[in-house]
């Protein structure tokens, strides 16, 4: 019987086993709430939230403050990659590992990334020296690479060729040092691509690392889908790698880069969740012509039991208003005179700002946007000011004439105003610029942008 029972009370303690995952800011983050999330390919989960005790610590003879926090796991709890996220934008998380150990890190939560050190976790310290290491020589390598390619020095060429050897030492220590944690398939994957020989040109150099961006990266590892690392490289691979200031070059390199990753993505879970964080990435940028391009291509030939009819129709309702789209109809009154957007034919181009009295950038910007316009009459212009009453703005648009003033208010919340809410507009002023059909043909971000769009249209 007393064997029985310390079995019983092992058995028991077993399974009332618990991890702790705690973290301390130094300096704390203005909020005071922590949330845990467990990261399943391009989404996250939550498992719980907590908040940010504040304590006063002396360190060096001065007082400073600390924010802590600390989570729970449950024995049961499955290992992975985790996400500590204490603010609703920007980058306010620290993303770590969990292995059936206790986790415990302190960081600065301005820079999280680059800030963070791990004083509990094998897995994470481990990870986190690798990098380090292969960081710090990686640098060189690119040093001696630049410089090659402008000295084609033979010292340069040696240098580069004995960093490298350094370099591929380092990859082979941490391979084997983490053989058997779950950290070794990121160590694995972090290896980055680098000739043999230093390249002799930069063209040379951005073909072959484009070329062999995942040369390292096995895309059908469950332990790296489960983490942001494959969603993470493939955001670097498509919108950074892939880049040009020409626009429509831009978008040729996109979907160039597109193709190529969902050709190395046969998984039908992976290639599902890199589908829609694409769409959901492009969407957010408001390119319109390529989630268009997307759904076309991509979505619609996924099985039709992962296609969902509520996420196509909610990503194309927040692109009605984006270049290569109609704009959005509108009607206003005008000295008891009915006008629509749709039927305006006053101008070769019309240009569309959303502005309010209530925006003190508004109030400067209107009147110089308004002078300005003036020499290019060529151009319709549709002001619509975004307001809670017209007192004010009737007042303000008397020094508009010839412009088209419309307004649109709500009941609650002038941002509900139906057209505000189909332009999905988050800021005043926003412009944009159409077409003699009212195609959306441009949208300046400012009013210089704006004067310098028509003055380009006129040289």
């Amino acid at each position: 019987m007393k064997k029985l029972l310390a079995l019983l009370i092992f058995t028991t303690s077993l399974v009332n086993a618990q991890y702790t995952v705690k973290g301390t800011m130094t300096p704390p983050d203005k909020g005071d709430w922590v949330i845990l999330y467990k990261i399943e390919g391009a989404k996250q989960k939550f498992l719980s939230n907590t908040t940010i005790k504040f304590d006063t610590v002396a360190i060096g003879g001065e007082k400073q403050v600390l924010g802590k926090f600390s989570f729970e796991l449950p024995n049961t709890a499955t290992p992975g990659a985790y996400r500590a996220t204490y603010r609703n934008t920007g980058v306010g998380f620290v993303d770590f590992l969990f292995n059936k150990e206790n986790v415990e890190f302190v960081f600065n939560p301005k820079y999280p990334d680059q800030s963070v050190l791990f004083t509990s976790s094998r897995e994470n310290k481990v990870y986190k020296e690798y990098l380090q290491e292969y960081n710090a020589i990686q640098k060189k390598i690119d040093s001696f690479q630049a410089a090659y390619i402008q000295t084609q020095s033979k010292d340069d060429k040696k240098a580069y060729k004995k960093e490298l050897k350094e370099l591929e030492d380092v990859q082979e220590t941490y391979e084997n040092k983490s053989e058997g944690m779950l950290v070794n398939s990121f160590i694995k994957a972090s290896r980055r691509y680098n000739s043999s020989n230093p390249h002799e040109s930069i063209e040379d150099y951005l073909s072959a690392t484009t070329e062999n961006f995942f040369e390292y990266i096995d895309f059908k590892s469950e332990t790296l889908f489960n983490s942001s690392f494959l969603i993470d490289k493939i955001n670097d691979y498509v919108f950074y790698l892939n880049f040009s200031e020409e626009k429509m070059i831009q978008q040729k390199l996109m979907r160039k880069a597109i193709v190529n990753v969902m050709d190395k993505v046969s998984s039908k879970k992976l290639r599902k969740a890199v589908i829609e964080y694409l769409i959901n990435a492009l969407t957010d940028k408001r390119n319109g012509p390529a989630v268009d391009w997307m759904f076309s291509e991509y979505y619609e030939q996924l099985p039709t039991e992962d296609q969902d009819d509520d996420f196509k129709k909610e990503k194309l309702e927040i692109l009605l208003a984006t270049v290569g789209r109609i704009a959005p109809d509108f009607s206003w009154k005008e000295v008891e005179q009915d006008y629509k957007l749709s039927t305006l034919n006053d101008g070769n181009n019309y240009l569309l700002v959303f502005w309010s009295t209530a925006c003190p950038h508004c109030v400067k910007e209107i009147p110089e946007l308004y002078k300005f316009m003036q020499t290019h009459k060529e151009v319709s212009v549709v002001s619509f000011g975004i307001e809670n009453e017209e007192t004010k703005w009737n007042e303000f648009v008397k020094n508009l004439p010839k412009w088209h003033n419309a307004i649109g208010t709500h009941p609650d919340n002038k941002w509900d105003n139906e057209t505000v809410r189909k332009y999905q507009l988050l800021a005043t002023p926003s412009y944009f610029v159409l077409d003699r059909n009212k195609k959306i043909i441009a949208m300046p971000d400012h009013v210089e942008d704006v004067e310098k769009y028509f003055n380009s249209i006129n040289e």
